[in-house]
Order: C-alpha cells, then structure tokens, then sequence
C-alpha cells in the first residue's frame, strides 16, 4: 500500500517504516496513526518480515500528537474517536508477534515518547531528547501513561509528567526507557546490527515468547507460571525448536522456518 505521510522499506527479513512529516516534526496526525496501524498489519501478515524498525524523517522521531487537533473545530465525539486510533495503535504493537525497533534520530516527545516505550527495542542517537510536555500546555499524557508506568519507575514517570521536563539519551537508558545511544555517524549500523541479529532467531518462537510476554503482564504470577508452562508446551511441537536443538548438537548455525 502507498503511504502519504510514512515511507516504508525493506532490507531482508527487516521492515523499516518512517514517519515522513519533516516539516511538522513528524507529529501524530490521525491521518498518521491510521497509516502506522496498516503498515503494522501489513507487516503482520508478511511472512518474510521479521522485524519492524520504526523511526522518523529529519532531525526529530516524533514530537507527537498534532496539537492543530485540539484547535480544530469538531464534534467532541468525532474527536474522542479518532484519538482512540492511537491507543489502538499501541495495542496493535504488542500484538505484533514480532519484535519492533525504535530507531531514534532525534527528539522523541509526548506521543513519539509513548511510540518508544511501545516498542520491544531502542536505539537513539546521543543528542535526542525525551519528554512528556503535554502538561505544559494544559493538557496531560492520557493517551501514553498506560505504557509508560509498564516502561519507566514510578516516581521518574510522575516527575516527568507532572513537570514537563526533558532527559538526556544517559538518562533515558538509566530509566529503561532506551537501550542504548550511539554517536548519529553509528546510528545506521547499530540498528541495521540488532535488527539482523533479531532476524535471524524463530520467527514462531519470536510469535509466542513475545504473545506471552505482554500477556502474563496482566496475570496474577500463579497464573503467569501456569500459562508460561503452557506455551513452552506449545513451542514444544514447533519445528523451529527442533531444528534449533539439532543445530546445536550439530554445531551449526539454524535454518528457521517459523513454522
């Protein structure tokens, strides 16, 4: 499908999709969100995809959502509704069954900071910021708390949505937020690096480890042991585990077939 505000590649089993609004800081339109939830499902559905790298144009990942939504005059419920695409959206991530990569080029703030908490990895360039800002202007992050108090430690959330400030790329990978910050000249190639390392494990071990990890989140722990047990029953029967046993009683690499 042709996108008017993302731009989506392919390099091997890696799916990169880019939020192509340079001009408007790569801001969260429901246009937008609606062509991020089809490139997802898109990637979904293709079999040779088995990672989704997400980042964004310019000198900014994402600053959001676009704030000409609060000005626009509209019915409320009609309003209510399209933000509701965003939530989806998140939910659709980790649905996925397949693992997402933030590569971050630059400042990832309000929406675009929930964008990152949504995705499995991250890797930012060293002088991107992060923040929730959304107080500052009257507002609150509704929208994103939900994923980030998953992400981030309680008291380091509520500070930064209660005063609106920014961290560094250090701080943000001393709060789990990010994996790690390169130099922008190493950005390229250390997400080109992780992303083939993901590409080369079981897709259908990728499909159910990552099924049950965002599930067991909402169980009670006896019944996340329980379920846990059943999926690894489950994977039991794949061929993939087969295959991966073999390859290393063989001493070679594994030939996955996600099946």
């Amino acid at each position: 499908m042709a996108f008017k505000h993302l731009l989506s590649g392919r390099r091997g089993a890696v799916a990169t999709i880019t939020i192509n609004r340079p001009d408007d800081r790569n801001a969260l339109s429901t246009e937008t969100v609606g062509e991020l939830r089809q490139a997802l499902a898109e990637a979904k559905a293709d079999r040779e995809v088995r990672v989704m790298v997400i980042t964004g144009a310019g000198k900014v990942f994402c600053a959001g959502a676009d704030l000409n939504s609060f000005r626009r005059e509209q019915p409320e419920l009609e309003r209510y509704f399209q933000r509701r695409q965003l939530a989806d959206l998140f939910l659709e991530m980790t649905e996925l069954g397949k693992p997402t990569l933030a590569r971050i080029n630059g400042h990832a703030l309000a929406g675009g900071f929930g964008l990152v908490a949504s995705c499995d990895l991250a890797i930012a360039v060293d002088d991107a910021q992060f923040g929730m800002p959304e107080v500052n202007v009257g507002v609150f992050p509704m929208m994103i708390m939900a994923i980030v108090f998953r992400n981030l430690p309680r008291k380091a959330a509520m500070e930064l949505m209660l005063t609106g400030k920014r961290i560094d790329t250090a701080e943000a990978t001393r709060l789990g937020l990010i994996n790690r910050h390169v130099p922008a000249e190493r950005l390229d190639g250390e997400v080109d690096a992780l992303a083939d390392e993901l590409a080369k494990k079981s897709p259908i071990g990728m499909k159910l480890g990552l099924e049950a990890f965002y599930k067991m989140q909402d169980m009670s722990f006896p019944s996340a042991i329980a379920y846990l047990q059943d999926q690894l029953a489950l994977l039991s029967l794949s061929d993939d585990l087969k295959e991966g046993v073999t390859a290393f009683f063989e001493k070679r690499e594994p030939r996955f077939t996600g099946r």
